[in-house]
């Protein structure tokens, strides 16, 4: 623009000249003005393409739960919007779904709902995205509508606290602000080539996608590894061998018939069964650990790793099992645990009369009710348990400190990470799953298994049948094999270890070549003999004769 006011020695048609040129400046800068108002409504009005519009919901949603899982590393695992939102979906379950999980998935059930999750929220993501193609308004009220759920889930967590709601807040800004950003440059990304401001094209988007994408991967990580072990594995390790007062004999020679098929007695902690509804492992220094007893008890007591390590030390083998585990199932396993007797620690505590529950709880909320009979009677053997096979609790089964109690399913006495125990009545009070409709006494019943051949196996003409049969409290009197629905023939039977322990047997023969059927039925010392009868693991443990159809394999001829 050209200054003429007030400069002398200027003519009348230099004065227009300038003046019409002043005018032109002005034009174009008007033009400027609305051009760049057209080329913002350009961006506003115009429609992302499928694919683009798919990327930018979905990683929206992946930044947000992974910083959201970031922020709960260090607040609390419970705290991730993620895993807060699976430990609701597990909670809220039906029966029948999670035992067709347990039954289908076994330990890796809890895989399968974290990877079905991240496939419902990826889709998830990708609907938000496809519904703000032309608006953003869809998809941010979609991202609201979830982090409302996320925080939800998150608030009704049993050890919830308030500053746990934080990381889903957290979670819902960061999809918020990357999802306007990312729709922002997928807008001007498809605007036509030279219309688009500078710097903001498809590459801008590519590069944006790309720095999303890689800083939602580094948080995730960063939560994971929060999250992980850490410092509990270090605690675990620092409290180096466990003593026992008492040393349990040792495993008498005959104990199993592994040679031939069986398990070996004692199973290896990393092959020990886990069952429990924790998509990750609770995080419990032993340094921190406390227990409190109270309730209906003369005594309130509150017990460290220090007072129970100086306690008279039991070391036992005892054989747990899972209420879940079908006819013939996997989740079963014996083990050397070292502990404290608690029928000392509830006499110490003085048990009220009335109080015929023991409501345990683990440090993730997780309650089971077990009958204060049962755990006042020293001839039980109920136990705290610290160590498992000459070692600290594993983290992955108790650490540091678990509840066991020979002869109940462990839905109704394993409670693992305790923290509190309550005298009370089962009037007054329902356990987890007695909450869901599974029984509040159940005594682990009279079973056995056929381990050797395996189902559709193929053996030779000499191979022993083998497998084991558990009749905890009990005891096993005698297992009895038949063939192909012939007579029962009586099997032999491993060396006893204690009447809390499974037991194997053999039977020796020589089987004709060709296919085959295997039945298993067993005794207790009470004389109870299984019933062919079967009946689902819910809600008390399952019925059943074992069976298992193989083939016998001549011997090549000479």
């Amino acid at each position: 623009m050209i200054l003429i006011d007030g400069v002398s020695g200027v003519s009348g048609g230099e004065k227009q000249a300038a003046l019409t040129v002043n005018r032109y400046y002005d034009l174009v800068s008007l033009v400027n003005r609305w051009s760049a108002c057209f080329e913002w409504l350009g961006v506003m009005m115009s429609r992302l393409s499928v694919p683009v519009a798919a990327v930018v919901g979905l990683l929206s949603l992946v930044a947000g739960l992974s910083v959201g899982n970031l922020v709960g590393g260090f607040i609390s695992p419970a705290a991730s919007p993620f895993l807060a939102v699976g430990g609701a979906a597990i909670d809220l379950t039906p029966v029948w779904l999670k035992d067709f999980a347990v039954r289908t998935f076994g330990s890796y059930d809890k895989v399968v709902l974290l990877s079905g999750m991240a496939v419902v929220i990826g889709l998830f993501g990708v609907v938000v995205g496809l519904l703000s193609r032309r608006r953003r308004t869809p998809g941010l009220v979609l991202l609201v509508v979830l982090g409302v759920v996320a925080a939800l889930a998150v608030w009704t967590r049993p050890t919830a606290s308030a500053q746990d709601v934080f990381a889903p807040v957290v979670a819902l800004a960061v999809s918020a602000g990357t999802f306007v950003f990312l729709h922002r440059l997928g807008g001007l990304a498809q605007l036509p080539r030279g219309r688009a401001a500078e710097g903001m094209s498809r590459r801008s988007l590519l590069v944006g996608s790309v720095a999303v994408a890689a800083g939602a991967g580094v948080a995730a990580v960063g939560g994971q590894l929060l999250t992980g072990r850490g410092g509990i594995e270090a605690s675990r390790q620092a409290i180096g061998a466990i003593v026992p007062t008492v040393v349990a004999p040792p495993i008498p020679p005959g104990a199993d018939f592994a040679a031939d098929g069986s398990p070996t007695f004692i199973t290896p902690n990393r092959d020990f069964y886990r069952v429990d509804i924790n998509l990750t492992l609770p995080q419990l220094r032993a340094e921190d650990w406390q227990l409190r007893v109270h309730g209906m008890v003369d005594r309130e007591l509150i017990l460290n790793c220090v007072d129970l390590k100086s306690r008279t030390l039991i070391e036992r083998p005892m054989t747990m099992t899972c209420v879940s585990n079908e006819v013939g199932g996997p989740y079963i396993s014996t083990a050397n645990f070292t502990g404290v007797l608690l029928a000392d620690i509830l006499q110490e505590a003085g048990v009220r009369p009335g109080a015929d529950q023991v409501l345990s709880t683990s440090v993730d909320g997780w309650t089971c009710g077990s009958p204060t009979a049962v755990l006042t009677d020293p001839d039980r053997h109920a136990m705290l348990v610290i160590a498992m096979n000459g070692e600290p609790l594993p983290i992955e089964h108790g650490f540091p400190v678990r509840l066991i109690v020979p002869g109940l399913y462990g839905f109704v006495s394993a409670t693992k990470w305790l923290t509190d125990m309550e005298l009370t009545t089962f009037d007054a009070r329902q356990a987890y799953w007695s909450q869901r409709g599974w029984a509040q006494r159940a005594p682990i019943k009279t079973m056995s298994r056929i381990d050797n051949p395996g189902a559709f196996g193929r053996i030779k003409p000499d191979s022993p049948i083998t497998g084991i049969a558990w009749a905890q409290t009990k005891g096993i009197e005698a297992v009895e094999v038949r063939i192909d629905h012939g007579p029962w023939q009586s099997a032999e039977l491993s060396t006893e270890v204690n009447v809390d322990t499974w037991r194997m047997f053999r039977l020796r023969g020589r089987w004709e070549p060709g296919n085959h059927i295997a039945e298993v039925r067993a005794t207790d010392k009470t004389g109870y003999t299984q019933t062919p009868d079967r009946a689902t693991p819910i809600p008390n443990g399952a019925n059943g004769w074992h069976s298992v159809q193989f083939t016998v394999v001549p011997y090549p001829k000479a």
